[in-house]
């Protein structure tokens, strides 16, 4: 099976606007990895705000602080993600579409959860249409789940349908989510540096 063959549909929370040629931070996780109380303690909080201030960097940031700390600490949860097997197949197909469908910046491959940033390139040579979000992640998403289940004897929902995503406004904020991308081990405490995470990447210097 091709790794753009699989298509899914996860359509929930992608961002309202994705504009031309912007970076993207993007965090999903695994199905069942955070309970259904703070979800929907999320989901309330955002549909009370109107979609600009959902996208706003302090918003976002509240929320996936809150829910790092969950997924850092999982009480019960699925952990698959700990399975080398399972981190090199994500880290793999990550890195098979840097070039193809987007530039890769980093990733984090946590116990419970995956953050990566990227930018969509053009769909096509002439083009003004890049690869959206929701492209990205139906393939990305759908591949992964496939393999893994099959890696794993795991049958149902391997991610969880909602993800959370951010569209960086500019290099400040860019270097902001680099640092706190490849930190994730370190903040949880698995490594000392950000370099001895095996499952860390970044395109930079940092």
């Amino acid at each position: 099976m091709s790794q753009f063959d699989y298509k899914p549909i996860y359509r929930r929370n992608l961002p309202h606007i994705q504009p031309p040629g912007a970076t993207l931070f993007v965090t999903f996780r695994l199905a069942g990895s955070l309970p259904k109380h703070v979800l929907d303690e999320w989901q309330s909080e955002k549909q009370m705000l109107s979609p600009r201030s959902t996208q706003n960097w302090d918003f976002q940031q509240r929320w996936l602080m809150k829910f790092e700390s969950l997924l850092d600490n999982p009480d019960g949860g699925p952990t698959w993600l700990k399975d080398d097997r399972i981190a090199s197949l994500i880290s793999e197909s990550m890195h098979y579409r840097d070039g193809k469908v987007y530039t890769l910046d980093a990733f984090s491959i946590m116990p419970t959860h995956v953050h990566l940033v990227f930018t969509p390139l053009l769909m096509e040579e002439k083009s003004d249409k890049y690869h959206s979000l929701a492209s990205v992640l139906h393939s990305l998403k759908g591949y992964t789940a496939h393999e893994a289940n099959r890696i794993i004897g795991h049958e149902g929902a391997f991610w969880a349908h909602e993800s959370f995503d951010h569209v960086v406004r500019d290099e400040a904020e860019f270097q902001r989510i680099l640092l706190y991308v490849v930190n994730n081990p370190v903040k949880a405490g698995f490594v000392q540096n950000w370099q001895e995470w095996k499952w860390n990447y970044s395109r930079y210097d940092i």
